[in-house]
Formats: structure tokens, sequence, C-alpha cells
């Protein structure tokens, strides 16, 4: 069962897609803010993807794409960017920081699950 990992401030957006992800059968891990996401994707079990809200608090999503990037035990894993930012600016900002796609907020169950299959490793 492939694991996701969840970061986002907002816990209605964490709630929300937990429970669209457990529901298409993906193992599901959360996370209120990108420092103290280390312990799931350093920890025994990482995760095989991680969806990532781009403006948090400590710090931002965009600047935790640029450090998982960066370390060879999280490089390889997508990220995608999640954000309410305009479409344009967020593929921007997704290319720019490394992040391997990106999910405009307000989201459906339908497109979220269809953006974590496409980018996910077989």
């Amino acid at each position: 069962m492939k694991h996701i990992l969840v970061i986002d401030d907002d816990p209605v957006v964490l709630a929300m897609a937990q429970d669209w992800l457990e529901n298409a059968g993906y193992r599901v891990s959360i996370a209120k803010d990108a420092i103290y996401s280390n312990d799931v994707i350093y920890g025994n079990d990482p995760p095989d993807l991680i969806l990532m809200d781009v403006m948090m608090p400590l710090m931002s999503g965009d600047k935790k794409v640029r450090a998982l990037k960066r370390r060879d035990r999280s490089s390889e894993i997508p990220v995608l960017l999640i954000s309410g930012k305009e479409e344009s600016e967020l593929q921007r900002l997704a290319g720019e920081v490394g992040a391997d796609g990106y999910l405009t907020k307000p989201f459906n169950a339908e497109k979220l699950v269809a953006k974590v299959l496409s980018h996910l490793p077989a």
C-alpha cells in the first residue's frame, strides 16, 4: 500500500485529504508543518509521495521542497505543492523549487486522487 504524507497547517484540508486518500486505498500520514514532518520523511517508513501546502508558519512549503530535493534520502520522493495561489503562479513556483507537480485549492477528492496517482512511482 502506497504511503502519502500530507503537510498543511489547515486542519480541515488535512482531514479531507486524509479521508479522500484513505478511501482511495492509500496509507496516509499528516503533519501540521514542514519542520515536524521530518520524523515521517526520514523515519523507517518514508512516504512514496508528499503533498505540501506552500503557505505555512515556521517554514514555507517551497523552502521545504528545496531542502528535500537537496538531500539524498529524500530527493527521489515526488512532492506536489498545494496552494490557493493562481495556477500560473503555483506552476512557476513548483518548477522553480523542484517540486514534481502542484494542485490548486480548493480541490475535490477526484482531482486529488488523480493528481496523486499520476505522480506516484510505479
